[in-house]
């Protein structure tokens, strides 16, 4: 694993990821946890007004994020958002805003980790940047579009939720994040034969 690669370089390197049959059997079993947590791992805290999920669905995007990059894990983010809607449509109809944050979140990890080394500062600044623009200003604006009714007021509201609860999920996601980084490296996947 290298520390310097440009971004091109990594957004080329994991759209080849996907031409190996073993990444996409592992991008496609990612996928499947992500919905699987997506749905039965997480929980909303009734004390921020229904606004703040905590759910364990970052982690597959992160170690698609390490193991194959950009492309495969925003891959994993968004289409875990659809298929999970889908399978389990709960909450009323389906937005396409919060697909959009998954594959962002997706992008991000995969950016972040991608053919580097596995760091505290690392994950610390990949952490920081999605929850920040993606879970805090973004989703906070999702949910003003859905349920704000032009009320400014509702989107500061849900926005001051989603930064306490940055502070109840910041060290737990960025322990996890680490940890899965440090077992995904260590993860090699058989090269496919040449004939």
């Amino acid at each position: 694993m290298t520390l310097k690669q440009n971004p091109l370089s990594k957004l080329t390197g994991s759209f080849f990821e996907l031409k190996s049959v073993y990444s996409l059997a592992a991008t496609a079993m990612l996928l499947a946890l992500r919905i699987v947590l997506g749905m039965f791992a997480n929980a909303t805290l009734p004390f921020f007004g229904n606004t703040v999920k905590i759910s364990a669905a970052f982690m597959p995007i992160a170690v698609t994020g390490y193991m194959f990059g950009p492309i495969p894990a925003a891959l994993v983010g968004g289409l875990g958002d659809v298929i999970a809607f889908f399978i389990n449509p709960v909450g009323g109809g389906y937005f396409p805003g919060f697909t959009i944050s998954g594959i962002l979140t997706g992008l991000i990890y995969g950016f972040s980790f991608y053919k580097s080394n596995v760091s505290v500062i690392r994950v610390i600044i990949a952490w920081l940047i999605n929850a920040l623009t993606v879970e805090t200003f973004l989703a906070a604006f999702w949910l003003y579009i859905l349920y704000g009714s032009g009320e400014i007021q509702y989107y500061l509201t849900t926005l001051g939720a989603r930064f306490i609860s940055l502070g109840v999920k910041a060290l737990p996601e960025m322990a996890l994040i680490f940890t899965l980084g440090k077992i995904s490296s260590k993860i090699t996947l058989p090269k496919p034969r040449k004939t």
